[in-house]
């Protein structure tokens, strides 16, 4: 089976965050660096259903896990 391919501002609009570039930086921004104690789905920022939807994106290595994962590093890497 193929997987679909998602881009980074589709999780975005997936988690029903605001999609465009300067709004994606702007989230970035605020929100990282994560503290490697910290899960992804845990972070302290995200609703339960954002929460939620991250966590069974991974469980499941769904479509959408390639993309969750590179929202993982981008929190986890230097402030730009």
């Amino acid at each position: 089976m193929e997987k679909s391919f998602h881009r980074f501002s589709d999780l975005f609009a997936q988690l029903g965050l605001p999609s465009d570039p300067e709004s994606i930086e702007a989230f970035l921004l605020d929100h990282a660096p994560l503290p490697d104690d910290v899960r992804l789905a845990d972070a302290p920022f995200w609703s339960a259903s954002q929460s939620a939807l991250l966590r069974e994106e991974i469980l499941e290595d769904a479509d959408w896990a390639e993309v969750v994962d590179q929202l993982n590093a981008a929190l986890r890497g230097p402030v730009a």
